[in-house]
């Protein structure tokens, strides 16, 4: 233990939809797992608007670095300093603030689908793909709204950026969460083309400013992004315990944390990430042709071009079957553990037919754009003459959690992008040879699932702060494939051919069902105000 107590221990902490994970490891050797600590929190859906409170973000990240204290303590040493911490956070979204650092409106998170208006707009103003979730689109879309706190706007940031500004008072971000912010150049900063024609075409909002006055500055892996401060030690530990002083990592988004927790940052490498929101992340060697609305171009922490293909539904809709179970289970006498249920009921899913035997099911708790979903309505569709079994319907949930990112995923085979690896991670990989498998399946290539999967997000951030710590004089690449990973424990799921055509049939009769979902949304309008208690499996 004389590692955490010599403040040779790096600390990643990332905030994500349903978690707060902290993260200690060995910042001479990040593969040494030494301590972990989480907090569970809930977005809530008020006035319309998908949102965590201020209050929340703090105290949750406060309770997620008691955790991991107290799992510190419980091997008998205590945590007074840090070599180096780095923070990360769901991406995208909107958080806007005065002179004073004030934060004017609730925190919008990436769930929200109501810049539809402003994306469009952008995409044909800058000629690349806007997403509805992007920090700019979020601003525009306020733009055209004349929202009244437009006029004490001083800056924006993401969660990841706003949490590691008050951990050490540098308003900055890494590359990859600055890509969700707005469009990268090939210099590594925002594109200044871009950010003019931005300029141009909002000039009376700007009012003499360009849009680079609002935005945190934009830093690569491993470059200099402060150090913790005396009130960030204090925000973060508010016993006292913890010293200042720490190295900083530029703050990711949970995408770039997954490519490092994965080795997916070199070019024809790809990850899979599955959480309350899916997304597949493929690094590029060549640029794409054309537009395309359901793939994003962001960056690696390293700032090297990425195809994104994000869906905002994951797996939540499967935890809530999880849950429906544990509870039959728990009133029939028979308590489970999730584990367990998850276990027995991806077990199950093994069984069922190879296309889910007519079975469809849709995750859509919130709007889908790539299935062009503004509202979403979860749904377990079949026609009488269906295979209505067990079997059938965790398998459908399962492949429900991939339809979406495989729609997206074959808009970049006709585009001819080339992947050697594709990794996974997740909570949903825990239960080996299943998600994995099927996963495979849908995406007709090998799928890698490694150690670090079920918390890969926190580990690679304080992968990412080992990194900054270190000053290794390498390419990230290179510090992750010599340090990190060099003779890592790992699986590979090769594509099954009955999967591949079960899923494939399955995919077919779910692009079919989606006038079923569009239907469902028409006739069956939100009930109101509501927290969301989804979890990740």
């Amino acid at each position: 233990m004389s590692v955490i107590s010599s403040g040779g221990a790096a600390l990643g902490i990332e905030l994500g939809s349903t978690r707060i994970k902290a993260c200690l490891v060995d910042a001479s050797n990040p593969t040494t797992v030494l301590a972990v600590g989480s907090h569970e929190w809930e977005n809530a859906l008020v006035d319309g608007v998908w949102t965590y409170s201020e209050d929340a973000i703090w105290s949750g990240l406060q309770a997620a670095y008691a955790d991991l204290v107290a799992d510190v303590r419980r091997q008998g040493a205590e945590l007074t300093e840090l070599a180096g911490i780095g923070v990360s956070a769901m991406m995208h979204g909107y958080l806007a603030f005065d002179a004073q650092g004030n934060l004017l409106v609730p925190f919008r998170t990436w769930r929200n689908t109501s810049t539809g208006a402003a994306a469009a707009e952008l995409t044909d103003l800058l000629d690349v793909n806007i997403p509805l979730r992007w920090s700019i689109a979020h601003l525009h879309q306020a733009v055209l709204d004349d929202e009244a706190h437009l006029a004490s706007l001083a800056k924006i940031n993401t969660l990841a950026g706003w949490v590691h500004e008050k951990l050490t008072g540098r308003f900055a971000l890494g590359v990859g969460d600055a890509s969700g912010v707005f469009p990268i150049g090939t210099d590594g900063g925002y594109d200044r083309g871009r950010i003019a024609a931005y300029d141009a075409h909002a000039a009376g909002f700007l009012a003499g400013r360009s849009l680079t006055d609002l935005l945190p500055a934009v830093l690569p892996a491993g470059a200099d992004a402060g150090t913790l401060t005396a009130a960030g030690a204090a925000l973060l530990d508010p016993t006292g315990t913890l010293r200042p002083g720490a190295v900083a990592a530029p703050a990711e988004g949970d995408a770039g944390t997954g490519m490092v927790a994965t080795n997916a940052v070199s070019p024809r490498t790809g990850n899979v990430s599955a959480g309350t929101s899916i997304f597949a992340m493929v690094v590029l060697e060549r640029p794409l042709e054309r537009v395309h609305t359901e793939i994003d171009l962001v960056t690696t922490p390293a700032g090297d071009p990425v195809a994104m293909v994000h869906c905002n539904n994951g797996a939540s809709e499967l935890a809530s079957f999880a849950s429906l179970f544990a509870r039959f289970a728990a009133a029939s006498g028979q308590s489970m553990t999730t584990d367990a249920v998850y276990e027995t009921l991806l077990r199950e899913a093994l069984e069922g037919r190879a296309d889910a035997g007519g079975v469809l099911a849709y995750n859509h708790l919130s709007g889908e754009p790539i299935a062009g979903l503004d509202e979403g309505r979860p749904l377990v569709v079949r026609t009488p003459d269906a295979d209505f079994s067990l079997a059938n319907v965790m398998r459908a949930q399962v492949y429900g959690v991939f339809a979406t990112l495989a729609i997206g995923m074959q808009t970049l085979a006709e585009e001819g992008v080339a992947l050697d690896a594709m990794f996974a991670h997740g909570g949903v990989f825990r239960t080996a040879g299943v998600a994995q498998r099927f996963l495979a399946g849908a995406l007709d290539a090998p799928v890698t699932v490694g150690d670090t999967a079920a918390e890969g997000g926190a580990w690679g951030m304080a992968v990412l702060a080992s990194y900054a710590a270190a000053e290794p004089g390498r390419d990230l690449a290179s510090y992750l494939t010599d340090q990190v990973f060099a003779g890592a424990a790992s699986v590979t799921a090769d594509p099954d051919p009955a999967d591949v055509a079960g899923f494939a049939d399955y995919l077919a009769r779910y692009r079919d069902g989606l006038a079923v979902e569009s239907a469902a949304i028409t006739a069956l309008p939100l009930r109101g105000i509501r927290s969301s208690n989804e979890g990740t499996a």
